[in-house]
Order: structure tokens, then C-alpha cells, then sequence
């Protein structure tokens, strides 16, 4: 059975903290859980949830991939900017053009992320998050399509994008160049599947897409590398 999304998870210096602010930016309730286990969880039960996971990893350079978060109006993008700014994020320059019409933000632990103005026809009907944008080949775009039986959305100038069949949040990687990978990327994927057989299963399907196996992790979680280094991980069944 394909692996699940379950979560996209943040690597942070302080997780509560990080988890509340990204609770109010999007509204997501926190989950119930251990202390651990510091989470937001979407509203629609089929999405994945936003996990926030301890680390001592300083953050260098731009990250790999960012959340662009859509708008209904310009009146809800400020909106959306204002709540981020009161709660602790920050306007960031990373190269935008005055006439750009979205706004680029960080979090509180520095993660940038983007507002989109109102009527961007590719986000539209995604929700709130309205994609996971990355840094990264046409040939990890190919991987992940493949690797959670998403189709491909998008499929020019060796750019990428792919969607869940039900809909919600796109996936795009920019295509080339691609920066340098600087140490361990502050966001990862964190993939499920429903018994340790299906997971044994998928970890050599997974491998013969493309990927790595880079050992184990906590909760008996398997660490795996997708064909652009970057990191993720498929939980243990609970």
C-alpha cells in the first residue's frame, strides 16, 4: 500500500511556541497529545497535519521549501499579514520586486513563507495553505508524484507540481538552479502507512523510485533521503 502524507513537519528550537504561532496564523486547532507530540491538525480530516519536532540545528540560508499562503481578497491578505505580524513574524527581503504582489514573511524561528494576493488562478481551491513550495529537480517531482500516487499538476521547463487526487495543498519544485543543500532542512516530510508489513513493503518501493535509506530515527521511525537529498521519514504504524 502507497504511503501516506501524514504530516509536514518543522524542525524548531522551541516547538509549543512555534506550533501557536502557526496555529493562529491558520486557524488549525492544536492536536491533543504528549508534550512530545506538539502538532496542529487541519481542518479537513483528510489533509495533513503540521508537526514541530525539537532541534538544536541552527538555521543557515534560505530553507529548501516554504508554505505560499492564499488570499480571497487584498483585503484578507492583510489581513493574514497583519495576524502573522502580531504574532510574532517579521517581513523578510529575499529578493522580491516592488511590483510583486505577495508578501514575504518569516516565522518566529526565521522559516519563511509567503502571503499570495487574491486571484492567483494556480492556488486556487487549494486552501489556505495553497502549496509547499521547494526548492528542487524536475526529478523529485517525478519521485514524489510516484512515491504518494499524486499526479503531476504541472509539468513545465523542468518545473513541477503535484496534488492530491482529493484536492487541497500543490506541491512545486522550481526546477534549476537548485541551491546547495547547507545542512539538514528545517521542513521534512513525514510519510504513514497502516501496518509495519505495508511499511516494509513501502521502504523497498520507496528505495526502488529512487530514494535512500539513512537509518532510524525516533519511535522506530525509518530515515530516508529522496533523490535531492533531502530528508524524510516514514513513522511506525501506532
Amino acid at each position: 500500500m502507497t504511503s501516506q502524507l501524514f504530516a509536514i513537519c518543522f524542525n524548531a528550537i522551541r516547538p509549543s511556541d512555534l506550533a501557536q504561532f502557526w496555529s493562529g496564523v491558520l486557524g488549525w486547532e492544536m492536536a491533543d497529545g504528549p508534550d512530545d507530540d506538539v502538532a496542529i491538525l487541519p481542518p479537513d480530516p483528510s489533509g495533513f497535519r503540521v508537526r514541530f519536532l525539537p532541534s538544536l540545528e541552527p538555521k543557515i540560508g534560505q530553507n529548501r521549501a516554504h508554505f505560499d499562503l492564499t488570499s480571497t481578497s487584498p483585503d484578507d491578505q492583510q489581513q493574514t499579514v497583519a495576524r502573522a505580524l502580531r504574532l510574532g513574524g517579521k517581513h523578510i527581503d529575499v529578493g522580491q520586486r516592488p511590483e510583486e504582489g505577495h508578501v514575504v514573511l518569516a516565522d518566529p524561528e526565521g522559516n519563511e513563507f509567503c502571503v499570495i494576493e487574491a486571484g492567483n488562478k494556480f492556488l486556487a481551491d487549494t486552501g489556505l495553505i495553497g502549496a509547499l513550495a521547494c526548492d528542487g529537480t524536475q526529478e523529485v517531482g517525478y519521485f514524489w508524484s510516484e512515491a504518494l500516487q499524486w499526479p503531476l499538476v504541472w509539468d513545465q521547463d523542468q518545473e513541477t507540481a503535484i496534488q492530491s487526487p482529493k484536492g487541497g495543498t500543490k506541491i512545486t519544485w522550481g526546477g534549476p538552479p537548485v541551491a546547495p543543500k547547507t545542512g539538514p532542512n528545517r521542513l521534512c516530510f513525514e510519510l504513514a502507512t497502516p501496518t509495519d508489513a505495508d511499511r516494509e513493503a513501502e521502504i523497498d518501493r520507496l528505495l526502488s523510485l529512487g530514494a535512500t535509506r539513512a537509518g532510524e530515527g525516533n519511535d522506530g521511525q525509518v530515515l530516508m533521503f529522496d533523490p535531492d537529498g533531502n530528508e524524510f521519514s516514514l513513522r511506525s504504524p501506532r
